[in-house]
């Protein structure tokens, strides 16, 4: 194959050590290899920098190994004398029988002295603060429905049936019956008068869910339940007032995104935090699809189409849509909703998960236009479909679907 890049270095990352491999000009027009092998400490990874240098290397490839490309990443990329590109593991997998740190050093050399890699998308320092805070938001805000599924869980093993009557166990009214409970209160009749606002309308329900066998091994478990819920509040309400300082510059794009029907002011955060305001290095909203895997793939062979299943991308960006997809799709008299209806039509009743893909594909096409574009969001109507399409063809197939179940149809044009 032809030589792209003339002096070009791979790096093959582990957790303690690099594999390093340059491709150089050799005697007689030939290529010659050299491997070094360094520590993934930050002074090691200073040497390895400046062997690079050295070399007069001009493009530095490695994989994207979990969370191990990071230091030299970050000890790498500051050097202007040559281009860093971090690509996916799954794209250069070794020959079958070559499977050693050298070799894969090597076969990484290869292909990129030819040109065959393409580099992923790293996110800026400011976007990877966003992104940490964001998805550590995530995981904490779910650790604290698992605990609250597991109060439900001690409420019906003890016999009260509070989620029956109430739809939120952790409410201001529900919290002190149930640490009532805890501090020994035992009388349904004291612990249902408790109930505030609304909740006072069905006193006569609570007396009954609150009747059970409730011990002092239910009190212990539920105090430990609710203290590692507060303690999961209190750490996502300081990583919202660290989000509200590190997303500021963007203020404007989430509040304007916040408009879309179904994104709300955190999902607007997240998305902000994995695809960034800068659209320039999607080309085109089908590019950002793509790579968010929010697209149909392609798997071809023979000319016949094996499977369209969407390929993997960006986890926690597919997260953020499908749900905000999910909140669109009951929303009323809006586009979102409508293009809900019209493909779960199509693909059936039990393709729900189907139609929220193509409607969160749709937001995301909607999010890289706005962003592209600074423009605001404007919805289409529920009446989009109804607007555009052919009034006598739609008859035709409606006509044609009668007669295929035995009738014969005649259509006419209205009065008017």
């Amino acid at each position: 194959m032809e030589v792209i890049v003339e002096r070009c270095a791979a790096l093959d990352v582990h957790k303690d050590t690099i594999m390093a491999a340059v491709r150089l000009p050799g005697d007689k027009g030939k290529r010659r290899t050299e491997v070094r092998e360094f520590r993934t400490w930050t002074s090691s990874l200073r040497e390895l920098r400046s062997w690079l240098v050295n070399h007069g290397v001009t493009q530095v490839a490695m994989e994207a190994t979990g969370v191990y490309w990071k230091p030299p990443w970050h000890v790498l990329c500051p050097e202007p004398s040559f281009e860093l590109l971090l690509v996916n593991a799954q794209h250069v997998k070794n020959l079958p029988g070559r499977k050693t740190d050298v070799a894969d050093a090597q076969w990484l050399a290869s292909l990129l002295e030819c040109g065959l890699l393409r580099g992923s998308f790293v996110p800026d320092p400011v976007m990877s603060r966003l992104r940490d805070l964001t998805r550590h938001r995530k995981k904490l805000a779910e650790e604290r429905g698992r605990e609250t599924q597991r109060i439900q869980k001690v409420l019906e093993d003890a016999g009260i049936k509070l989620d029956s009557v109430v739809s939120d166990v952790l409410g201001k009214g529900p919290r002190h019956m149930i640490e009532a409970l805890i501090a020994g209160e035992r009388d349904p009749k004291v612990l249902a008068e408790m109930a505030l606002t609304r909740s006072r309308s069905r006193i006569p329900e609570l007396r009954l869910a609150l009747e059970g066998g409730f011990s002092e091994h239910h009190a212990f478990m539920l105090r430990t339940h609710l203290d590692t819920v507060d303690h999961l509040s209190v750490q996502i309400t300081k990583l919202d007032e660290r989000l509200e300082v590190e997303i500021a510059p963007f203020a404007r794009q989430v509040e304007r995104m916040c408009t879309v029907i179904g994104i709300g002011k955190v999902t607007a955060q997240a998305i902000i935090a994995e695809i960034g305001v800068d659209m320039g290095r999607f080309p085109t909203a089908a590019h950002l699809a793509s790579w968010a895997g929010m697209c149909p793939g392609n798997h071809e062979s023979a000319g016949k189409r094996r499977s369209g299943k969407a390929r993997k991308g960006n986890a926690a960006l597919r997260t953020a849509l499908i749900e905000a997809a999910w909140s669109a799709s009951h929303s009323k008299d809006s586009y979102y909703a409508a293009l809900y209806r019209r493909f779960c039509r199509r693909f059936g009743k039990k393709s729900e998960s189907k139609a929220i893909f193509v409607v969160a594909h749709s937001m995301l096409v909607t999010i890289w236009h706005m962003l592209a574009n600074e423009s605001d969001y404007a919805d289409l109507g529920a009446d989009w479909f109804d607007r555009r399409s052919d009034n006598e063809q739609h008859a035709r197939r409606l006509a044609h679907q009668i007669e295929r179940l035995g009738y014969k149809v005649t259509v006419e044009v209205a009065a008017a």
